[in-house]
């Protein structure tokens, strides 16, 4: 019964109302927190860094979809470089399809995920932060407060008019005095208890999350410079404009070669058959007035 009195005195009862609003209010956030992490994670899971290229739409579509992550999806996405190629034909007259870079082989992001998807963006930014961070501070004020308001007030009480007064008054000193120590004690026990819970149910079911994020990004996204991979292309396309210069150093004697070769198994074995044909057709006319003359001759 008496610790039923202590319970409902009016200082006791707000430091307790205090610590349970606050840590019911963390608690809450924290598990919807812990379980739009833990979606993200499954998601990333079942991705793989071999397929990311053909995969990548659905990775999209789910991440664009998730309203916890969208926005933040989008600004990371702007920063992703993909592996872009042309068709040409090969020497077979095949078609086939080469990589502009070499060096790009998948998909590349310029900054690290960690500047967009960590503790600030995934977790803090989620609840008032500030205020659970304050939240130790209030509890324990709440005591040295209501420790001296009784102490004030039980002071205001003391009556030395009489005997009976006297020991009236210092009887519910006393009594102020206790329940002021208790609210001073409470107040720090509860502080103490909200720093190791918050502390705990951070680590567990945030940071553990995120930091499963963040090494999934990582493994599926490379990291690489906006500077580094505009010298790859600058590497590329002198590559590329060597291949060129070579290519039309080499076309006239191609193009010599080749017309060379036509005549040779076209235009002459033709105009030979012509040839052939003019001179039996020269041969047959040679004989027929031949024969005109013989006849000629036969009748004289």
């Amino acid at each position: 019964m008496k610790i039923l009195h202590y319970l409902f005195d009016p200082a006791i009862f707000i430091v307790i109302a205090t610590f349970l609003s606050i840590m019911f209010y963390y608690v809450r956030k924290i598990k919807n927190i812990n379980i739009e992490l833990t979606r993200i994670l499954n998601t990333l899971s079942h991705f793989k860094k071999s397929d990311l290229q053909f995969k990548f739409k659905e990775l999209d579509s789910i991440m664009v979809s998730n309203p916890y992550v969208a926005s933040i999806w989008h600004e990371f996405k702007n920063t992703l470089m993909f592996s872009e190629s042309f068709s040409v034909k090969d020497a077979n007259n095949d078609l086939v399809f080469q990589n502009i870079s070499q060096a790009v082989s998948n998909i590349q992001t310029t900054v690290d995920p960690i500047n967009f998807f960590n503790e600030e963006t995934l977790v803090t930014s989620r609840y008032n932060h500030k205020f659970i961070q304050t939240a130790p501070t209030i509890l324990t004020g709440l005591g040295p407060l209501f420790t001296f308001m009784n102490i004030g007030i039980a002071f205001s009480h003391v009556d030395f008019s009489s005997q009976e007064a006297t020991i009236g008054s210092v009887s519910s000193l006393m009594g102020s005095m206790q329940i002021a120590a208790i609210v001073s004690v409470m107040a720090v026990s509860a502080s103490l208890i909200f720093l190791m819970v918050e502390r705990i149910l951070y680590n567990n079911m945030c940071k553990s999350p995120l930091q499963g994020i963040q090494n999934l990004l990582s493994k599926l996204f490379d990291n690489i410079s906006s500077e580094k991979f505009l010298i790859e292309l600058l590497k590329e396309t002198k590559i590329q404009n060597n291949t060129t210069t070579n290519l039309l150093t080499t076309i006239p004697k191609q193009f010599k070669d080749s017309f060379d070769k036509s005549l040779a198994n076209i235009l002459v074995p033709y105009l030979e058959n012509i040839i052939f044909g003019i001179n039996k057709i020269q041969e047959k006319t040679v004989q027929d007035k031949k024969q005109t003359s013989d006849i000629v001759d036969d009748m004289f």
